[in-house]
């Protein structure tokens, strides 16, 4: 993880988010005492535990970017989960604690990128290497086959043997040759024809080596031997509320003394051949152990875990129906965020040092409904302000890989120049901003339900387009989109 600062996260998050300055604030202070806690003595630090968040703010104003973009920033395995997925056991739904078996598999994941970037060049070699091989097979220009150093070819004299029966070396294989006439020896001519052929046969591989450096041969076919990653699996349905068992049918087959991984002969151009190699030798080259242990450390210290609708398991007041399991999944929940071990194929997993942020609209039900564990273990709480319509056109051109920059790129591929005036871009944002006053807020989200209906037709024309320029002003927004408040069959069709 960097050493950022505050301000430096802060500074971080406004390049991708709008507003919300608070809680950035909250979230940049919850990864610095990440840093902080690294330095404190083992005794003391195994006693510092998260400040968990919880957001509150309707929809589609940057609740999930913000944890998204904290995990990116702390280079930190992050998982993003819905509330409402999870189920109390006994009831239709997911386990709580396969959140943390799924937050362990990101972290491998993670783990294995970041360890195949280091040994990335030397896999490349050895990728090189296997397709040479397989080019010089095909070609009829592969090296000699080597004995080894255990036989001695001096043994083969004809002392050893009969002076009728002599050994003659052909095709990589020595065989005798009937009759007691001698082998003929090499003449100079002999000589020069061979040392001729060598030099045509190494000047050959030199040349298959370099169109292959210079990828000038990706779409030629070979034969060539990778690994089978058809591994079957055995899967067992676990009890009602959990998750299904797969068994490994590789792991099986070692225990039975059948292991090793399968090749087989495939036919594939250098180009496929080449990514699946460089995975394999990626593979080989890394230890597992290593990853797996790593990415345990990872998840423990440094895990993320992004809890979207948790409003959504607050019960009703009617004990019965639908509704019955909401208070168990809050507990359930309440015994993952307050600390526990959970087993996973990696091994055991503590969630003490996990940073759960949690997350909801709380539209039709406050925090306080929550059971009062579970609030405790929130003890950070930021409401998340409603967009204004300033804040939607700022949303269209600050954020780093905006919206208006999106498009402006997808449609300079078809060599049309679209480009937005500053009235067109605050036409846009009030358009946008009526729309979710009128109908259903859905927040920043609207801006991309705007913007495609504004620029359908130039899309689906863009192909005859090629060479044109393409102003987007206020009129041609207007013209299009008419103004949203008064305009009832533009709401209809934008919600």
């Amino acid at each position: 993880m960097e050493e950022l600062t505050p301000e430096e996260i802060v500074a971080r998050l406004d390049q991708h988010i709008v507003g919300q300055e608070k809680a950035k604030r909250k979230v940049a202070v919850a990864l610095r005492n990440r840093w902080r806690r690294r330095r404190l003595p083992p005794e003391l630090a195994a006693e510092v535990y998260p400040k968990n968040i919880l957001l509150i703010g309707p929809t589609g104003v940057g609740k999930t970017e913000i944890a998204r973009r904290l995990a990116g920033l702390a280079n930190a395995p992050f998982l993003k989960v819905e509330a409402s997925k999870f189920s109390e056991v006994g009831y239709h739904g997911r386990d709580v604690e396969t959140m943390i078996r799924d937050l362990v598999e990101v972290a491998v994941r993670l783990v294995q990128q970041e360890k195949a970037v280091a040994i990335q060049e030397e896999a490349r070699e050895r990728t090189h290497k296997r397709i040479l091989d397989a080019i010089y097979q095909k070609e009829g220009l592969s090296e000699p086959e080597d004995f080894g150093t255990d036989l001695d070819l001096s043994d083969l004299s004809s002392s050893h043997f009969p002076e009728e029966v002599q050994f003659v070396h052909d095709g990589g294989l020595w065989r005798p040759m009937a009759g007691a006439e001698k082998p003929p020896e090499e003449g100079p001519e002999d000589a020069d024809s061979s040392l001729e052929y060598d030099q045509e046969r190494e000047a050959a591989r030199q040349d298959w080596k370099r169109r292959l450096e210079s990828l000038e041969i990706e779409d030629t076919t070979i034969e060539i031997e990778v690994k089978d990653r058809s591994n079957p699996t055995l899967s067992i349905m676990g009890p009602a509320g959990q998750e299904a068992m797969g068994i490994d049918g590789q792991a099986l087959q070692k225990l039975w003394g059948r292991g090793g991984p399968n090749y087989r002969e495939r036919k594939l151009t250098i180009a496929e051949a080449r990514k699946l190699i460089q995975e394999e030798e990626a593979e080989a080259l890394v230890d597992p152990e290593e990853v797996q242990q790593e990415a345990i450390r990872r998840v423990e210290n440094d895990g993320i875990l992004f809890i979207d609708e948790i409003d959504k398991v607050i019960g009703t007041k009617n004990p019965s129906g639908p509704d019955v399991s909401r208070e168990g999944v809050q507990r359930d929940l309440l015994t993952v965020v307050e600390g526990c071990t959970v087993y996973t194929r990696y091994g055991f997993i503590k969630t003490d040092h996990i940073l759960f942020i949690a997350a909801g609209a709380f539209h039709f039900n406050k925090p306080s409904e929550l059971i009062p564990e579970l609030q405790g273990r929130f003890p950070v709480r930021v409401a998340l302000r409603d967009l204004a319509e300033e804040d939607f056109a700022r949303i269209l051109v600050e954020p780093k890989n905006s919206l208006i920059h999106q498009y402006t790129a997808l449609l300079a591929t078809e060599g049309v120049k679209l480009s937005f005036t500053k009235g067109g871009i605050q036409k846009l944002a009030q358009v946008a901003f009526k729309a979710n006053r009128t109908t259903q807020n859905i927040g920043a989200r609207r801006l991309m339900t705007t913007l495609e209906l504004l620029l359908e037709t130039i899309s689906f024309e863009a192909p005859n387009l090629k060479g044109k320029e393409i102003q987007v002003d206020e009129n041609m927004v207007e013209e299009r989109l008419g103004d949203a408040a008064d305009d009832p069959d533009l709401i209809k069709y934008m919600i």
